[in-house]
């Protein structure tokens, strides 16, 4: 059965599951099982703050009009894509939430009003606490700059949960 037969959900990635990044391995394991398609690079039409956490993870916060028009990748997933990004993302365990976001292509061209597609959030428990602790500012795109220092979820404290990392970070003094 191809994929345009079933329900696709649109997904804007902005972080590590970007071509080139750490998580990128699991769109191409979908991309090659029919499971996602890449539509191109697109924008937030809204700005929204992107912001790197603990272990220079990225979150994008769901707090439109601070920050800026944030640059990704737009997939066409398959219901069982979903399902795999979502337990990579951890959305039962609250630490990023999916919700729909505005996008239009980078390029300019397309609606101003923008199409609808399905972003990761930072988890609302931390958000606020994140934008603060990161001097309320944040970067338009999740670059090779940004991604220097990422530490892989196996090579972080084990001891420790997500949540509890990102609280600890939350708490620390910024470098």
């Amino acid at each position: 059965m191809g994929m345009e037969e079933i329900q696709q959900s649109l997904v804007f990635t902005y972080g590590t599951l970007k071509k080139g990044f750490s998580n990128h391995t699991l769109i191409q394991d979908m991309i090659s099982s029919n499971d996602a398609k890449f539509v191109g690079i697109y924008r937030t039409v809204d700005k929204f703050p992107l912001v790197c956490g603990p272990y220079r993870v990225p979150f994008l916060l769901n707090m439109p009009g601070s920050g800026d028009r944030v640059f990704g990748e737009l997939y066409a997933v398959s219901p069982r894509g979903l399902e795999r990004m979502d337990e990579l993302e951890g959305t039962s365990k609250g630490h990023y939430r999916r919700e729909q976001v505005k996008v239009r292509e980078a390029g300019g061209g397309g609606d101003e009003t923008g199409i609808t597609a399905e972003v990761y959030f930072a988890g609302e428990s931390y958000s606020e606490g994140l934008w603060r602790r990161c001097g309320e500012r944040g970067v338009s795109s999740y670059t090779e700059k940004e991604a220097k220092g990422y530490v892989r979820r196996k090579d972080r404290p084990q001891n420790l949960t997500f949540l509890e990392q990102i609280r600890l970070f939350v708490n620390s003094d910024s470098d």
